[in-house]
This record gives structure tokens, C-alpha cells and sequence, in this order.
């Protein structure tokens, strides 16, 4: 039954299922370390979780890229760089490897600001599918995009939206301080930078590879973790050892204890990057996945991640006594239902456009 054409309808439907299950773990794993205390330890901020959960899921991802040979990337243009031969598509996959190393610390670092977690989440996931869309048009623009953006995908925009917004209605005066703060601002545009010229760069990859060569979305993966891998650590060493003495910065302060000072479960909570990690592969197939606009494979991302966050929310509250999802979270889950029937509508007239 798991057995699928490669840009098949079933295919995407396995890819969702696994993400899903994937991103529940993830849901809840991070809610027990931030949120539960135990015997033993009391709940770790965000920065801790960050540090140990990162670890696991490049492991995780690591291992994976290297003991099925991911890395062997099927080239058809080779690029010189000085006496160094590489796969011309390098030149564009390392950099998207930057920009996913810029991606995962500042998603947690939305987190530790002193805005509601719900405005985070609203502006990060809202904020990706209006990328996902300007990307389709400047590539229409630019004739790499040869598809179009059917209407009913443009109706689950504007639904997926109106979901994501629907938190942003229940905010009381004064909460959402953002723009007023320089820190929130800074993060948010290195968030939306490094997300923007990621999906562009999938998509270039995706919609300009040549009739004879296959598109090795695993390859892609793979080049781009190794490239995210060595960028973290990189970042971190800066951060550690020349950033390090400004400890009167809560998050430079957050981060260089977590390191020193490793809480007690820190080993449980790098394992818990596992699910993390496994949720890469299955995102990153989602955003590439062949046949489909930027728009649809965008949509199916985010709107996956906002039901599978929900469901962690209700196996959480029910498993550890956590609070149950709000009202808002169920309009929310409205619209996202809404969306999908949108989403399944172009689907359908996609399988037959790629058929004729």
C-alpha cells in the first residue's frame, strides 16, 4: 500500500502522513521539555531545548544523508572554483544550506521574545505562505515557472491566512508590541530573508532541471543539511567564544548555560530531536515536491504543521494535563479544512494537467 509514483497524489499523501506524525512527536516532546516539570529537573527554556533538540535532529539527519549515500549528487553542469571542480548546482544549494542553518535558531529565538507565542507563530507561518506565493510570481515573471497558479489555490491562500490570523483576533490591547521591538524586528527579518531565498532556491532547482536529468530532491536534502550542519557550528563557535561575554543578553546568556551547565534530561531531550530531524526530510519533500507550484506545496506544508499542532496540543493536554486547544484553535482548524478542500480541488486538476 506505501508503494507510489514519484509526484503522485498518493505519494503527497504519504509525504503529509509522515510529516505529520513527525511534527506531533515534535509538539509534544517540546511542550514536556519546556513545559513539564519533573522529579528531577524543572522545565528548560527555550534557548536549552533548542541546543540539544538541534543536536539530535542533525544527527539524525546527518546519519541518514551519509549512510544511504544522499550525498552523491547526479550532476549534468560541472562549475569550476579555482583548481576546485563542483556540481553547478552547488553554487545554489550550499547558500540554501545557510539559509536553513539562519532558519531553525531564529524560529526558536521568535519564541523567547516578550510577544505572545501564538503572534510568533502566526507571523512565521503566515509569513511562509505569502513567501511561497511571491516566489511562484517572480518566477512566472522570469519564465523559470512554466505552470500557473490555479484559482482554487489562491482561495486556500486567503483561507490558509485567515487561519493563521484567527489568534491574532483575540490579542488584548497592547499585547502585540512588535514592531516596537528592535529585537523582534531584527530576528524576524533574518526569518523571512533566509526563508524567502530557501524556497526560491528549491523552486529554482525544481523548475529548472533539464529534461534528461532526474530531480534528486534526497540529494538536494542532503548537500543542504551538510552545508546547514557546518553553518551552525560555525555560528555557534562565534557565538560561544566571541559573543559570549555579553551574558547581559538573555538569549547569549540562555545559550552559553545550556552548554556549560547541560540540564538533567539534556540527553532525553537530544534524543527528542530525532522526530525533529525526521521532519526535515519529509518538509523539504513537501516544498519539492514535483509537479506542483510553490503556492500548493507551501500550503500543504504549513497547513499540515497547524493540524498536526493541534493534535499535539490535545495528546498533551490529555497525557500530561496541559492546557486543551482554545476556541481560536478550532476556527482555526476551520479554516484550515476549508483550505484543503481548495488545496484537493487544484490537486485533482494537477494530476490531470501532468497526465495530458
Amino acid at each position: 500500500m506505501w508503494k507510489s509514483e514519484e509526484g503522485s497524489t498518493a505519494r503527497l499523501v504519504q509525504l503529509c502522513i509522515g510529516y505529520f506524525i513527525f511534527y506531533v512527536i515534535t509538539g509534544i516532546t517540546v511542550k514536556y521539555f519546556t513545559e513539564f516539570p519533573t522529579r528531577d529537573a524543572a522545565p528548560m527554556n527555550s534557548m536549552e531545548y533548542l541546543v540539544y533538540n538541534t543536536i539530535g535532529g542533525n544527527l539524525i539527519a546527518l546519519g541518514v544523508v551519509f549512510a544511504l549515500r544522499w550525498y552523491k549528487f547526479p550532476a549534468d553542469r560541472i562549475a569550476n572554483i579555482g583548481p576546485i571542480k563542483i556540481p553547478y548546482e552547488f553554487l545554489y544549494i550550499i547558500p540554501s544550506g545557510f539559509c536553513t542553518a539562519v532558519v531553525i535558531p531564529t524560529t526558536t529565538l521568535m519564541y523567547m521574545l516578550p510577544i505572545s507565542v501564538m503572534v510568533a507563530m502566526v507571523i512565521m507561518r503566515g509569513s511562509v505562505i505569502v513567501i511561497s506565493r511571491v516566489v511562484d510570481a517572480v518566477q512566472i515573471k522570469q519564465g523559470i515557472l512554466k505552470k500557473r497558479v490555479y484559482w482554487e489555490e489562491n482561495i486556500a491562500v486567503v483561507f490558509a491566512i485567515m487561519a493563521v490570523a484567527v489568534n491574532l483576533v483575540s490579542l488584548k490591547p497592547g499585547s502585540f508590541d512588535f514592531i516596537n521591538n528592535p529585537a523582534a524586528v531584527g530576528i524576524l527579518t533574518c526569518y523571512l530573508l533566509a526563508y524567502s531565498f530557501r524556497i526560491y532556491i528549491m523552486n529554482y532547482y525544481k523548475n529548472t532541471a533539464g529534461k534528461n536529468v532526474k530531480q534528486d530532491n534526497k540529494s538536494f536534502f542532503a548537500i543542504e543539511q551538510i552545508s546547514a550542519s557546518i553553518f551552525m557550528i560555525l555560528i555557534s563557535v562565534f557565538v560561544y567564544y566571541i559573543l559570549g561575554n555579553n551574558t547581559h543578553v538573555v538569549e547569549i546568556a540562555a545559550f552559553k548555560s545550556a552548554i556549560e551547565n547541560p540540564k538533567p534530561l539534556w540527553y532525553w531531550a537530544t534524543v527528542s530531536g530525532f522526530a525533529f530531524g525526521i521532519v526535515a526530510f519529509f518538509s523539504v519533500f513537501i516544498f519539492m515536491f514535483k509537479g506542483r507550484t510553490a503556492t500548493f506545496a507551501g500550503l500543504v506544508n504549513r497547513l499540515t504543521s497547524l493540524v498536526a499542532g493541534t493534535f499535539a496540543t490535545l495528546v498533551f493536554a490529555f497525557s500530561f494535563g496541559g492546557k486543551y486547544p482554545t476556541q481560536e484553535d478550532w476556527t482555526t482548524l476551520g479554516f484550515i479544512l476549508i483550505a484543503v478542500y481548495f488545496l484537493t480541488r487544484a490537486e485533482k486538476k494537477r494530476t490531470k494537467e501532468l497526465h495530458v
